[in-house]
This record gives C-alpha cells, sequence and structure tokens, in this order.
C-alpha cells in the first residue's frame, strides 16, 4: 500500500501528517513505529492523523507518539496541523476548530500564515493529571533514584511535571527523565520539563516526552512550564521559551484562563511510502 503523508516540524520537532478523512486507514502500532522510524520509516516526534471530526470542530486529530501510543495533545504538532490543513484547502477561514483527544483546540492565524492555538485551560487537580497526591499543592518532592526534586505538574491534555534548574544546558535530562517518567506518581506517565528561568519573560527549556525521549520543541511542555512558572511567582503573562530548536511564545492570564501557544512551522516534504 502507498501512504501519502506530509512532513512538518515546529523547530524541530517533527511530524508526519496523514489525510484519513476517507477513514480507509486503520493503522496498527507496529506501523506506526515504522512511519516514524528516523532509519526504515519517514521519521518523527509524532504522526498525526486526520480524520472526520466526531462533533462541533472542523476535524479530528489522532495523536502518536513514536513508539505508537496515542496521546490526546502535541501543541507544535497541532499547530503544524492548523497550517497544513489551510494550504491544503481542507479548511479556510482565520479559525480552525480541531478535535483531539477529549478536547477542541482553536487555532488562528496571524499575519496570513503563523498559526497560534489555544491549548484549553491547565488543569492543576493531580487526579486529573493524574498524579498521585493526596491534595493539590504548588509544588510537590519526588525521589527519582538519589535525588530529591521539587515539580510541579499540570495538564494540558496530557500529564506534565516541570522542574526549575539553575542551567538547562548542564541539566542531566536524559538521565532524571527517565526516572521521573517511571514514578509510580505518575501512572500514565509524564513529559518532563527542565526549566531555567532568566528573568519573568524569558525561560530556557528542555522537555522529555513521553514515548519519545528529548526533542527539540514541546508546545504543550512550553504552556506547561510558564502555567506552573506564574503560579510560583517566577513568571508574567508573556513569556517567550528557548528550546533547543528555537523560541516559542506563551500567553497566559492566569488560572481558569486558556493558554496560547505562537511560533514557526516549516513544511519539509511530502511523498508516499510504501507500507
Amino acid at each position: 500500500m502507498k501512504l501519502a503523508f506530509v512532513k512538518m516540524h515546529g523547530l524541530g520537532n517533527d511530524f508526519v501528517l496523514i489525510d484519513n478523512r476517507s477513514g480507509a486507514l486503520d493503522l496498527g502500532r507496529e506501523q506506526i513505529r515504522l512511519l516514524a522510524d528516523r532509519r526504515r520509516g519517514i521519521g518523527c516526534d509524532q504522526l498525526l492523523m486526520v480524520e472526520p471530526a466526531r462533533a462541533a470542530g472542523d476535524v479530528r486529530a489522532r495523536i502518536f507518539n513514536q513508539d505508537g501510543s496515542e496521546v490526546g495533545q502535541c501543541g507544535n504538532g497541532l499547530r503544524c496541523l492548523a497550517v497544513y490543513l489551510r494550504e491544503a484547502g481542507i479548511v479556510s477561514g482565520e479559525d480552525i476548530c480541531i478535535e483531539a483527544g477529549q478536547g477542541m483546540v482553536r487555532a488562528r492565524f496571524a499575519n496570513g500564515k503563523a498559526a497560534t492555538v489555544n491549548m484549553g485551560v491547565p488543569d492543576f487537580e493531580p487526579g486529573n493529571i493524574p498524579f498521585m497526591a493526596q491534595a493539590r499543592a504548588s509544588s510537590y518532592v519526588l525521589q527519582a533514584g538519589a535525588q530529591r526534586l521539587e515539580v510541579g505538574v499540570a495538564s494540558l491534555g496530557n500529564p506534565h511535571a516541570v522542574v526549575r534548574v539553575e542551567d538547562c544546558t548542564s541539566a542531566p535530562v536524559g538521565e532524571l527523565g527517565p526516572l521521573v517518567q517511571s514514578l509510580g506518581e505518575f501512572p500514565e506517565g509524564v513529559n518532563v520539563g527542565f526549566m531555567q528561568v532568566l528573568d519573568n519573560a524569558h525561560v530556557n527549556l528542555r522537555v522529555f516526552e513521553r514515548g519519545v525521549g528529548e526533542t527539540q520543541a514541546c508546545g504543550s511542555g512550553a504552556c506547561a512550564a510558564v502555567a506552573i512558572g506564574q503560579l510560583r511567582g517566577w513568571l508574567g503573562a508573556r513569556v517567550s521559551v528557548a528550546l533547543p530548536g528555537g523560541e516559542l511564545m506563551v500567553d497566559w492570564d492566569g488560572e481558569g484562563q486558556p493558554v496560547w501557544l505562537s511560533g514557526s512551522t516549516q513544511r519539509a516534504f511530502e511523498g508516499t511510502f510504501e507500507l
């Protein structure tokens, strides 16, 4: 079977986009793993399947990690998808509504091209993340191997734990990321962010993602880091987040309000893959 695809990235966080509005495709986990494989397949951090909307959205997006697991949210992926939908003529107008996970993501366009997405309202209740804790707190202490870490936790449709570090460059992301992900406190795993606060409007961030590992950029991770940082009193309402792949802008007016994510996207190439 020849499978048509488009490859895009947001700051090096890369995605394979597949139009399955016909409903003809039913990819299994191993097939998704093959497509995501950087040596034997196309290569990507996540694969996004475009399907018919089930409710009030323009389309539905199903999002899969490199390991074939399905997730509910991916900020950079949905920004890329919004641009793709518009450029392909699948949707039109300045606003696009995409069903993702259990919610709806709204994308809007600035200057006619760049997509900004409404990532929804951050959720800090432990049971909703999910995170095993007796009650909500501003931070929690976890034992990861030999280290005790103070973390903030939040859900943006997927679970995030954020650790503040003195220096992002030297932070042991590859060591601590898997340790935190494996903790019993996170029954569905977690994306682990390592954030260096430069001032109240600028941070550096590296993210170790579930089912992927460290990525060049993580949109929902940037949103979670800013929301947690703002609640801790470290950050303001508009924050530039510098990741290894480039810069994202996060805007959040505080608890109970949606968080908005902006940044560049790039169409890399398109083609067919023999599956």
